[in-house]
């Protein structure tokens, strides 16, 4: 695997203070970093300058998670408070927070449009908000999962979820239908892979898997790393050419997709590696643990824009 090269510089991006070592990061578009944690805020960054742009606070314990919409206007977060918050980037204002849940939520995606909110809790509900009204109640409530919501994706039309009942569900919001595959070991994370061909899910057995959508086939399995406690997330890189995931010994992985071999490791921290993001178009990586995010990127890699513009 060609990624990073040359070989991985020191974090770019500062510490996140205040927040734990349970850092949460994302990216919308590869132009800004998301972190969150127990100190109850969200940060933006711009990840290629190293700089804080904005604090968010209105969350009344630890945020969870957090995503950011396709035009990079809006945020959406959860946390240990079972709210979900809408938030106005620009402002830093929460636009609207939404209540239903009857425990912590661990996870949230807007859709496509960000007109729709997805929420996954361990009270084991998905709910889906409406953005653009103030109706206090969900639109939809998907209850099948028999234990907590872990990770939860979208597509265009679909709904992926991750459950601690070792199940990868698969909602086809066009057919009204439900997909079912059975791992047997709780799921800690699922993504899409890059074409909507493919299913990748990691648990807690140390364990990645990949899936074919359609049919639930094990088209690949892919082992080395250490997942046996914590929510970790896994990624497929931009091409689909490599599966990674993060690790509990302080490092991530990175497999060839097609052979299952391991190709590259690349060392963060001595703690729980827990958050991983993939610039979706190029190879850029942001890797969260103990209160920073490091940031790996190629010499030649040109950032989209500048939000701190």
């Amino acid at each position: 695997m060609a990624f990073p090269r040359p070989r991985p510089a020191r974090p770019e991006l500062p510490p996140a203070a205040g927040a734990d070592p349970a850092v949460r990061a994302g990216s919308a578009d590869g132009n800004y970093c998301l972190t969150c944690g127990s100190d109850k805020t969200l940060k933006l960054w711009n990840p290629h300058k190293g700089t804080a742009l904005r604090t968010y606070q209105g969350h009344g314990y630890e945020v969870l998670d957090a995503a950011g919409s396709f035009d990079n206007s809006q945020i959406c977060s959860g946390g240990a408070d079972k709210a979900v918050a809408l938030w106005d980037v620009t402002t830093g204002q929460v636009v609207r927070k939404y209540r239903g849940h009857a425990g912590k939520v661990n996870c949230v995606q807007f859709n496509q449009e960000a007109t729709v909110i997805v929420s996954g809790s361990i009270d084991s509900t998905v709910r889906c908000w409406d953005c653009r009204s103030r109706r206090p109640d969900p639109i939809q409530v998907l209850d099948e999962a028999k234990d907590g919501i872990s990770s939860v994706k979208l597509s265009a039309h679909e709904i992926l979820t991750g459950s601690v009942d070792g199940r990868v569900r698969r909602y086809d919001l066009r057919t009204g239908q439900l997909c079912s595959d059975y791992i047997g070991s709780p799921i800690t994370s699922v993504c899409f892979s890059k074409d909507g061909q493919c299913v990748l899910a990691a648990s807690l057995d140390s364990t990645l898997r990949l899936l074919d959508k359609d049919t639930g086939e094990l088209l690949g399995e892919y082992t080395g790393h250490r997942s046996t406690t914590y929510r970790l997330d896994c990624v497929l890189n931009e091409q689909d050419t490599h599966v990674g995931c993060a690790s509990e010994d302080g490092s991530v992985y990175f497999w060839d997709l097609v052979e299952g071999s391991l190709a590259l490791s690349l060392p963060v921290g001595q703690g729980v590696v827990q958050s991983l993001a993939f610039h979706p178009r190029l190879p850029c990586l942001l890797a969260a643990t103990q209160g920073q995010v490091t940031l790996w990127r190629e010499d030649n890699f040109q950032p989209d824009g500048d939000p701190g513009a």
